[in-house]
């Protein structure tokens, strides 16, 4: 391991990560390094890592090379691998313009939820194509304390639970993930989003991703949250021929969700890099062997 390894720091809609420019994929993060690096007392903190890698320097990305150059090798905060981060995606496109690999406009950043085009706008805001929602069939309920609901089962790439509440307090302190039932529904765990209605067209959520706990924001989530209050709504884009735009208001800022006629979906919200530096290699490398 090299004694000095570059990291930078930055946020959307203060769900923040640790960022790692890694472009020959040669930095070995295993999770325990991850969580370390993620840890908010004896570590850097964040919610989630990004690790900057060049597509076809990836065994998970090589075959999307062709289509994006690079490769978005997203973890959650705990080390567990994800398929995907909204947020995190505006936030690694800002980290390429601020490196000088991009510039303003249009750009392809490879996941592994797939490919996600990009647009960089002149005002500072990063739109993301978050590709289609999976709206698998049978009820789910998910709990919290002696309350439960039953939850829209939305798929962004990663699986959600949507759950139209009275008041987001309801939620608890989400410290630990809400049950839900039935187990085989989200067999690999679930983000759970709890939502109140702020106006037409206008929601509020609180979120308890897996692997990160309670976050300011998920991207993600916000966009399952749209197609579920748009479907809620009697709204379905794919049917109708009109789009459905929902204003998303998060712990940490505010996102725009459109969901366009051909299901596509759209995520757009601001992304900001708020420091840059080296972690100590000594450090983590006894950090992650102990």
């Amino acid at each position: 391991m090299s004694t000095r390894i570059a990291f930078l720091k930055g946020h959307g809609t203060e769900n923040d990560f640790v960022i790692v420019p890694d472009p020959e994929n040669a930095i070995d993060l295993p999770p325990a390094a991850v969580a370390a690096l993620c840890d908010r007392r004896a570590g850097i903190g964040g919610d989630g890592l990004l690790h900057v890698v060049r597509s076809a320097a990836h065994p998970e990305a090589e075959g999307m090379a062709a289509e994006a150059e690079w490769f978005m090798d997203y973890r959650n905060g705990d080390g567990s691998v994800a398929e995907m981060c909204g947020n995190g995606v505006r936030v690694f496109a800002r980290y390429l313009q601020r490196a000088g690999h991009v510039t303003e406009g249009d750009l392809a950043v490879a996941t592994r939820g797939g490919v996600k085009a990009v647009h960089i706008a002149k005002d500072g805001e990063v739109t993301v194509g978050m590709g289609r929602a999976v709206l698998p069939e049978g009820d789910v309920t998910v709990s919290v304390g002696e309350r439960s609901w039953l939850a829209r089962n939305v798929n962004m790439g990663n699986p959600h639970a949507v759950a139209f509440v009275d008041d987001l307090s309801h939620a608890g302190d989400l410290l630990s993930p809400p049950p839900f039932s039935p187990a085989a529904a989200y067999p690999d765990g679930v983000n759970v989003e709890f939502v109140v209605d702020r106006g037409p067209g206008h929601v509020a959520l609180r979120v308890h991703e897996r692997g990160s706990g309670e976050t300011r924001s998920c991207g993600t989530g916000a966009c399952a949250v749209a197609v579920a209050a748009a479907r809620r709504d009697g709204a379905d884009p794919t049917a109708t021929g009109a789009p459905a735009t929902y204003t998303v208001d998060v712990p940490g800022g505010t996102l725009v969700i459109t969901e366009r006629p051909d299901g596509e979906i759209e995520m757009t919200g601001p992304a900001m890099i708020v420091a840059e530096g080296e972690i100590d290699a000594d450090w983590l490398e006894t950090t992650t062997s102990a």
